[in-house]
């Protein structure tokens, strides 16, 4: 089994269109979608852990020059999107991954979903 990570992709910008940032009943009823695909991972087994993240101007980012440790406020790449929330899966192969994302794909309507494996 391979380890993959299934990043969804989401606007970081607060005034970005309503279909890519949905009102209380549009994000209940996706809350409900990607709680029944978790689940279908979890009765599968693939499924390690789920998690959803703050907007990436929350972030803080951590580099050292010489000894001295940096912190600034982030997020780290500056982009159109920002990672939104996560799931690591262990799936027999990338076409297993890439079903699994496809669920997940489909429940989240329209924001995209980057897949990749861990390395050994």
């Amino acid at each position: 089994m391979t380890r993959y990570l299934l990043a969804i992709q989401q606007p970081d910008d607060p005034t970005a269109p309503d279909a890519q940032r949905p009102g209380p009943e549009r994000l209940a009823a996706i809350m409900r979608d990607v709680e029944a695909v978790r689940q279908d991972m979890v009765d599968a087994g693939v499924w390690v852990f789920s998690g959803g993240l703050h907007s990436g101007s929350s972030a803080t980012v951590v580099r050292t020059r010489g000894d001295e440790v940096l912190l600034t406020d982030g997020p780290y790449a500056e982009g159109k999107e920002q990672i939104g929330g996560l799931t690591i899966l262990d799936a027999e192969d990338l076409d297993a991954a890439l079903h699994w994302a496809g669920r997940l794909a489909r429940a989240i309507h329209p924001l995209p979903i980057e897949v990749r494996p861990f390395q050994d």
